[in-house]
């Protein structure tokens, strides 16, 4: 069952501050607080999904295609494609995910 108590949840609903660096009507995307890269931003889809398999599950096509495309859009933004860069995403605790709302972990070496 989805904790709508999360802290994306929380940022989702501007309970919490964010900057925003990139929004759509599917995600936005932020840079993570405890980065493990010089350039480690999170996307985060807006509506409320555990992880890859409820997404998966419950997701329309065009809405997994919006989500995925956003986390491209958000590479370039960073300008860390031709540089390169490695896209995270953890599904369940056991696996290091920390918050229990999709979220995709984009990292570069590149500031």
């Amino acid at each position: 069952m989805y904790d709508e108590n999360n802290v994306f949840a929380k940022i989702l609903r501007q309970e919490i501050p964010s900057t925003f660096i990139y929004e759509d009507d599917y995600v936005v995307s932020f840079y993570d607080i405890h980065p493990k890269a010089p350039t480690h931003v999170l996307v985060v889809p807006k509506k409320p999904y555990i992880d890859l398999n409820d997404f998966m599950q419950k997701a329309e096509q065009d809405e997994v295609y919006h989500v995925l495309k956003a986390v491209q859009k958000v590479a370039q933004q960073l300008d860390v494609v031709q540089a390169g860069y490695k896209v995270l995403l953890n599904v369940g605790k056991g696996a290091g995910q920390e918050v229990p709302h999709l979220h995709f972990h984009i990292l570069s070496n590149k500031k």
